[in-house]
């Protein structure tokens, strides 16, 4: 995926904010995870469809649709969705990670009524914590967390690589097509010399995304959570109901600012909102008692961005 200039694009297109049930302002859960090539539709819930249609996103960009959980604002979409890419004849393979205890679910929205199927759709069932699926994004792995039904949260983890230096590039002569030479061996000989990678780059740390959506408190949500740059996490509930959310399994907008904190987050993407709160400020103003970096209250729609690299 491509912006207007020809760069790389790398942002959360939020599609839906409503935890449940949808409200006039609100549809289901649906997070597009937009990274350079790939595309990560998380939890797509009922109306995701359209509701990419509004956020002018074609199907074709999704590469891979993760499902947290089977409560139905988490999964109702998966139907409309797979019937829409093979209908718009998606050429590309698409995986499809869920829990494996829900597989019979997983099919049935799948299959969920007739329709000529020309998707190449690959299931990844998940039945442990660990690596889900690899590509040139790099990692994308699942934890397990703590809800009423079994949930995974997911983590989007780039490999550690070198930025270029173009002043020590240019001294040692090194240009063009020797530059990915240098990048894929290591090293190169200019002029009798060798030139070794450390030499003309530093390292540059990988970015990192996580997506943790309903569950209570857990190791788990620390462990997806841990230096990411953006975190996208449900706050279901504010901390006035904080009995409430641990019932039901889920987080107040405190608890996630919390663990964005200590977490060392560095764009806190707050979501998943029940229904009684029409004003989300007491959310924000929650958050922000415990978190002082990029802090988001998302809305249906919105675009943010994954925050630049870190410097060396």
């Amino acid at each position: 995926m491509l912006n207007d200039l020809g760069m790389s694009v790398r942002e959360l297109v939020v599609l839906g904010t409503a935890s449940q049930v949808p409200t006039r302002h609100r549809a289901h859960n649906g997070y597009l995870l937009r990274w350079d090539g790939a595309g990560f539709l998380f939890d797509p819930g009922e109306g995701t469809q359209r509701q990419l249609l509004l956020a002018g996103v074609p199907s074709s960009e999704i590469t891979h649709i993760c499902v947290t959980h089977f409560h139905g604002d988490h999964c109702l979409g998966v139907p409309g969705i797979v019937q829409r890419m093979a209908l718009d004849k998606v050429a590309h393979r698409v995986h499809a990670a869920y829990p494996a205890s829900g597989r019979e679910y997983f099919a049935r929205l799948r299959y969920a009524c007739a329709f000529h199927d020309t998707l190449e759709l690959r299931e990844v069932p998940i039945k442990d914590d660990g690596p889900v699926c690899d590509g040139p994004f790099g990692v994308l792995q699942a934890r397990r967390l703590e809800h009423s039904v079994p949930s995974y949260g997911y983590r989007l983890v780039e490999p550690d690589g070198r930025r270029m230096l173009p002043d020590r590039l240019a001294a040692a002569g090194i240009t063009g097509p020797l530059i990915r030479q240098l990048q894929r061996n290591g090293a190169i000989t200019i002029d009798g010399r060798v030139v070794r990678l450390s030499e003309v780059s530093v390292p540059r740390r990988g970015q990192r995304v996580a997506f943790i959506m309903d569950t209570r408190l857990c190791d788990a949500v620390y462990a997806l959570a841990d230096g990411a740059d953006l975190l996208v996490i449900e706050a279901t509930f504010r901390d006035a109901e904080a009995d409430l959310a641990r019932r039901y399994g889920h987080l107040t907008a405190r608890q996630a600012a919390r663990v964005a904190a200590e977490c060392g987050v560095r764009t806190l993407v707050l979501t998943h909102f029940s229904q009684r709160y029409a004003d989300l400020e007491g959310h924000r103003a929650e958050a922000a008692e415990e978190f002082d970096g990029d802090l988001v209250v998302a809305t249906d729609l919105l675009r943010v961005p994954v925050p630049r690299r870190r410097p060396n």
